[in-house]
């Protein structure tokens, strides 16, 4: 007689290419090691930089095979040696550095946080990368707040929109841009002013900027310059484009950062008390079966999707 060992199933690819690369796959059911829970998935975000990763574009995590996904929420079923902090039945939401396109994600306890009983997991799935993002990039490093002017760009993303939100609730003025047809979203998330980038050049309509966020990069970043002030700041996100060099910047008399987003349980429960209480609401333009990840990756390479797009794992 033979027991049968416990399976998960998993998101992955064999080669670099479109979306139709993802396939579903079985594995053994991966065990905690100490530090580490054992999360059953209930839904996972889809952010930029799974595309791109994908694709090959950004090549990260070497040559396939692997599992795509970064953010995720759902319900603790083992913890392992050391872990105190969460419990078997806690439902969590965070942030990995791989793999959380799966049914079942072992991963560092310090990676979570709880999750707000007044959010789903769909749209606790969702905000992982996009909210530690904007976290560290404009109260981390930027700490901004009454009467800091803000500028973000691709402002109705899915960084954009939490990053509009977060200098809302820090007391900034926000400028964004995005197309005309999503300035009544983002002005329901309390943006102040909205430049059409397909209809003005914003570096002619904008002024004065404390804090720029770049999440477009090219060419958008020595622009970008033109519209600070004198000792400004200009955030990128964009991982290899950034589009010029600090020394650059510093020649002009204003500043530069990076931010690449890091898994943060303990940011995380900041950001879960704004989820809870309303001020930050993140979109999630359209949730898809597991099964679906590559049309989920279709509508993600469209480029028409407000806030952000997840998986919903079965039961």
């Amino acid at each position: 007689m033979t027991t049968e060992h416990p399976r998960t199933q998993v998101i992955t690819q064999r080669r670099f290419g479109g979306p139709e690369v993802l396939e579903v796959e079985e594995r053994p059911l991966p065990v905690p090691a100490a530090g580490e829970v054992l999360v059953r998935v209930r839904a996972a975000g889809i952010n930029a930089i799974d595309l791109l990763v994908r694709s090959g574009t950004a090549p990260l995590y070497g040559e396939p095979p692997f599992t795509l996904g970064r953010d995720l929420s759902g319900v603790v079923e083992a913890v392992g040696e050391g872990v105190t902090r969460l419990r078997p039945g806690d439902e969590v939401f965070g942030k990995v550095d791989a793999g959380a396109y799966a049914t079942h994600v072992a991963a560092p306890a310090a990676y979570f946080a709880a999750k707000p009983a007044t959010v789903d997991h769909v749209h606790a799935a969702a905000a992982p990368t996009a909210t530690l993002t904007a976290w560290q990039a404009l109260i981390d490093i930027a700490r901004v707040g009454p009467g800091t002017r803000v500028l973000i760009h691709a402002a109705a993303g899915g960084v954009g929109h939490a990053a509009v939100q977060l200098a809302k609730a820090e007391g900034a003025f926000v400028v964004a841009t995005a197309r005309a047809d999503r300035h009544d979203f983002l002005r329901g998330l309390g943006a102040d002013e909205l430049v059409d980038y397909t209809a003005v050049d914003f570096t002619d309509a904008v002024h004065d900027i404390d804090v720029a966020l770049d999440l477009i990069g090219g060419d958008y970043g020595p622009r970008t310059l033109n519209t600070l002030r004198p000792g400004g700041l200009l955030i990128s996100a964009i991982p290899g484009d950034l589009g010029l060099t600090p020394e650059e910047v510093e020649a002009r008399g204003m500043r530069f950062a990076v931010v690449q987003a890091e898994p943060s349980g303990e940011r995380l429960e900041k950001i879960a008390a704004l989820l809870a209480g309303g001020r930050v609401r993140i979109h999630v333009e359209a949730a898809l079966p597991f099964a679906e990840a590559a049309k989920a990756h279709e509508l993600g390479e469209a480029g028409h999707a407000k806030g952000k797009l997840v998986l919903v794992l079965p039961d």
